[in-house]
């Protein structure tokens, strides 16, 4: 009966984990590419950038460079660096609505190409688990619950929220 019940939560955990993914595109020398994501207030929010390298044998080429700007709906600004080939961004959301990352590419001549590999997570899955076990010496059974956890919580106040609008 009990591996009955653990078997059943470790489903439920398993279906409800997403799977992680990022995000991967195309950005031409000159042009501009904005991702926008909905972001409550107090929700924590962490990206991660780089520029796929060409050609692996060889370093990345100074050409290979991004603007990259991270802003709220109201103008605020929550990440800003220039001329970067690979960075990273973290912030709790001040207030509620559309988060907008936006990267530039110089223009150059001949028009060049650049492929960038983008993840974004906010809320639950903002949230590295692979260290709250580390630093808490939990077992697997215990770090799973917690996610569960913090799932459900996530998933009571988007209800919430979702009333409000």
């Amino acid at each position: 009966m009990i591996r009955r019940s653990v078997l059943i939560v470790v489903l439920v955990v398993g279906i409800l984990s997403p799977a992680s993914q990022s995000l991967r595109f195309e950005l031409q020398s000159g042009h501009t590419k904005c991702i926008a994501e909905d972001i409550k207030s107090n929700s924590m929010s962490v990206g991660k950038y780089h520029v796929v390298n060409p050609n692996e044998d060889y370093p990345l080429p100074d050409s290979h460079k991004l603007t990259v700007r991270v802003t709220s709906s109201h103008g605020n600004s929550y990440h800003s660096s220039e001329k970067m080939e690979k960075g990273q961004f973290a912030f709790t959301a001040a207030e509620e609505g559309d988060y907008m990352a936006c990267f530039w590419a110089p223009d150059h001549s001949p028009p060049i190409t650049l492929t960038v590999d983008f993840d974004w997570r906010t809320g639950v899955h903002a949230k590295d688990w692979s260290n709250v076990a580390k630093k808490g010496q939990v077992d697997a059974m215990e770090l799973e619950l917690k996610k569960l956890f913090d799932t459900v919580t996530f998933i009571h106040e988007e209800m919430f929220y979702l009333r409000e609008r």
